[in-house]
């Protein structure tokens, strides 16, 4: 199996993009912030109209903040060099549908708040229809993320070796990997792929097999911020508690059962 990037692939600044404090509360200079970084992956965080960081996990950790007492600072990174800011203290913690999963031992974590299924999406008109029939075919992939890790290693649930992984950094250049026809099928958050399916009614259609069940969760660096990760996951339980975070996935037309992993 081998890992490509195509050539065609939009070429990508290796720099954090601009920062700024949540659409909702822009103030607060005497408290201190907590630098969160993501990557463009709607619905989760993305470019709002006004220019602003929206999504659900912006409007997660903006009222995860205000609880808290510090001030959002949301930034845009290249998600495969995540490891990176996070090292050199360029962020404090990455919040952007970021699977825990098979990462417990990798960072420190505050969580898991929300669960998010992997699944996979083909044209309308592929003799694709289950997770099998992926063998000896091209799959595209965000760079470092779970499917990516999935396919490589080739423990999929159900799938036999795939021909080829492409890996990009943002989720638009998979998608677009799928619309040329540089790949056969191409992987991801449901949520995510379920918007892209949106934005062209019959053009494609997701998978009924599930590829896998993530955790989600806050990660900061290992062995650091112990106590805000402690407090931050208590915040967020009560903000599932008293229905804070159902609303916010209601307002971006998320399917709020599950996840909240009330349903499957």
């Amino acid at each position: 199996m081998k890992k490509g990037l195509l050539a065609a692939a939009l070429a990508v600044m290796l720099t954090l993009t601009a920062c700024g404090g949540a659409e909702s509360d822009r103030s607060a200079e005497d408290l201190p912030r907590l630098v969160i970084a993501s990557d463009n992956y709607k619905p989760y965080s993305y470019v709002g109209p006004n220019g602003n960081l929206i999504g659900v996990d912006v409007d997660l950790a903006t009222e995860a903040c205000r609880r808290l007492g510090y001030a959002p600072e949301f930034c845009q990174i290249v998600w495969e060099n995540k490891d990176t800011y996070l090292s050199s203290g360029q962020v404090d913690c990455l919040w952007g549908s970021f699977t825990m999963t098979g990462r417990e031992d990798l960072y420190q974590w505050a969580g898991p708040y929300l669960y998010s299924r992997q699944m996979v999406a083909v044209r309308a008109n592929s003799d694709i229809h289950t997770l099998a029939d992926l063998a000896g075919r091209r799959v595209a992939v965000q760079a470092t993320g779970k499917p990516e890790a999935l396919f490589l290693t080739s423990s999929a649930p159900g799938v036999s070796q795939v021909e080829a992984v492409y890996a990009f950094s943002t989720m638009d250049e998979v998608y677009a990997c799928l619309r040329k026809g540089y790949a056969d099928a191409i992987a991801g958050h449901e949520n995510a792929l379920r918007l892209f399916l949106d934005s062209s009614p019959g053009s494609y259609r997701m998978l009924d097999e599930i590829l896998d069940v993530s955790q989600l969760g806050v990660a900061f660096q290992k062995d650091t911020h112990k106590e805000l990760a402690q407090a931050l996951t208590q915040t967020l339980a009560e903000m599932e508690s008293d229905g804070t975070t159902r609303t916010i996935l209601e307002r971006y037309g998320l399917d709020a059962d599950r996840a909240l992993g009330v349903t499957p």
